[in-house]
């Protein structure tokens, strides 16, 4: 999706949002697109501190009817609007307020008050082998006041597009790396002196020490404006104590409640049946399992997201929240300080919820908590770290031992993996030599029935070309994934009825019952233009 897109989504979500708030704040919403950018401005009614402090601009003055209408937003104090309407009525005139969106808000308030600021070049992801670039941004990055470094660092992520920043400080310089797409690029070597600047704000925002001894954790939320849109921008921040200072890296969870949708996942027809057709059901255990980073929490809120309606109350347990999603309980649950998730699920079964979601089964306590709410008349939701579907069973059973009512439970395992695509218009297409091409017949040949087989004799594969616009020939990434349902088969393995349980006969039984593997649906994927040979033995 293109960005004009996204933030047009975002900006609609806003307005929608508010709407829902105006009856219960009892005021008129009004979507100030319509006017935000036309309308003219009322001078000497509100200093600009006062619309600062309290959300709200002035929109018209009938000097006929001695009436002045007034823009509020869901943050404006209730007690400011009280004292307003008593100041005007004393006087014989009326005020009258309408409830808007804090992005039309924003947008009023730059005319109002238009913030005059250096503009910086944007950052540039360097080619391999480009010096040129790294030096560059490396200048601009020096040259940026220290009052805004950290967030010009920040918005230039989200704008590129970065899931995480790594700050890294060196003997000589301060390294600056970024990952997108999956892959780390160096974008700048900064003089030592940023490093304290950068590492100050850093610590002033996310509540933590500079002097530290200890590894320590962090968190930082940010609105990030663009074309008049606003997303809220989730940073977790983790620092570590080094030979030369604190290292840091920022993992960006970019909020935008329109892209938790399971439409935008890619997955295909049968895989999404099954899942539908496991999670209306309102009891059993749903594991998502990868490593970090292989997008299991995105999978995760979007099947939350599927499930949120006003019939079911779903609650979430997280280490830390990652997302706010409207209409669910989210709770944060701090393992650093002691929590633990078992203890918050025994609280949170008593909030009689429909769906829980745990961030993370890591113990047996929290397994065996999560199996017993699971066959009780709730549907749980969780991520653990396994490899595959099949090595997900292997690692719980070392967890809590053989256990009957696991084999009850479990209804689905989905493994999943993140992967570079090609960008489309710059990919080029090219005849695989016979080495691959066996390679490719070997990797297809025990497809399920039911996937319609590609002709592996004559096929293309695509290799990535760059460009300016994808210095690495990449734009985005997709998303790889095993889906296992259990059947019956599989819970006699699960429930001790067999000799022994190893993940390689439970998937064996799983691909006869129609599972197609991870490496399978990735070698698809490449068939169909989407990836690289390359990228999928990399990631897979």
């Amino acid at each position: 999706m293109d960005e004009d897109k996204i933030q047009q989504n975002r900006r609609e979500q806003d307005e929608q949002s508010t709407m829902q708030r105006a009856s219960i704040l009892g005021l008129t919403y009004i979507d100030a697109r319509q006017f935000e950018q036309t309308i003219p401005l009322v001078k000497d009614v509100l200093d600009i501190p006062t619309m600062h402090q309290n959300r709200l601009v002035p929109l018209v003055v009938n000097q006929e009817n001695q009436t002045w209408q007034f823009a509020a937003t869901t943050q404006t104090p209730q007690s400011f609007i009280r004292d307003l309407v008593k100041q005007y009525s004393d006087t014989g005139k009326t005020a009258k307020f309408f409830l808007i969106s804090n992005s039309g808000y924003r947008q009023l308030m730059d005319r109002y008050d238009p913030v005059v600021k250096v503009v910086h070049d944007d950052i540039t992801i360097a080619k391999e082998g480009d010096s040129d670039t790294i030096a560059e941004v490396s200048k601009t990055l020096n040259s940026v006041g220290s009052d805004e470094v950290f967030d010009y660092l920040i918005d230039q992520a989200d704008r590129l597009g970065a899931s995480d920043i790594h700050i890294e400080n060196q003997r000589t310089h301060m390294r600056v790396r970024m990952r997108i797409d999956g892959v780390l690029h160096l974008v700048a070597d900064l003089d030592n002196d940023r490093y304290r600047i950068i590492l100050g704000a850093l610590a002033s925002r996310a509540n933590i020490s500079t002097a530290a001894k200890d590894s320590q954790s962090g968190h930082i939320q940010k609105e990030i404006t663009k074309g008049g849109a606003t997303h809220l921008l989730n940073i977790r921040v983790e620092t570590m104590p080094t030979m030369y200072g604190q290292d840091a890296v920022l993992r960006l969870f970019n909020f935008d409640e329109s892209m938790l949708n399971l439409d935008r996942l890619g997955i295909a027809s049968t895989e999404r049946a099954e899942l539908e057709e496991v999670i209306k059901h309102p009891r059993g255990m749903v594991l998502m399992v990868g490593p970090t980073g292989s997008g299991k929490s995105t999978t995760l809120y979007s099947i939350i997201n599927a499930l949120n309606s006003t019939e079911r109350k779903i609650i979430t347990l997280e280490d830390p929240i990652e997302y706010g999603i409207t209409g669910i309980t989210q709770i944060p649950i701090d393992t650093t300080s002691g929590q633990s998730f078992a203890d918050g699920l025994r609280s949170v079964l008593r909030l009689d919820p429909d769906v829980v979601m745990i961030g993370e089964i890591r113990d047996a306590d929290t397994a065996r908590t999560s199996i017993q709410a699971s066959i009780t008349g709730h549907l749980v939701l969780s991520s653990f770290h396994a490899n595959s579907t099949s090595a997900a069973f292997s690692r719980m059973i070392d967890l809590i031992g053989v256990n009957p009512i696991f084999s009850s439970a479990i209804r689905m395992v989905i493994a999943q993996r993140l992967v570079r695509r090609l960008d489309d218009t710059t990919k080029q297409e090219y005849e695989p030599d016979e080495a691959t091409k066996q390679w490719v017949k070997n990797a297809l040949k025990d497809l399920p029935a039911h996937i319609t087989k590609p002709d592996l004799d004559n096929f293309k594969l695509y290799r990535s070309v760059p460009s300016e616009a994808s210095p690495f020939g990449f734009k985005g990434r997709i998303i790889i994934m095993e889906q296992m349902v259990v059947t019956e088969a599989i819970q006699a393995f699960l429930r001790g009825d067999e000799a022994s349980i190893h993940s390689e006969i439970i998937e064996q039984t799983a691909r006869k019952g129609g599972m197609v593997t991870l490496m399978e649906q990735g070698v698809l994927a490449v068939l169909r233009g989407e990836t690289t040979l390359d990228e999928i033995n990399q990631v897979i």
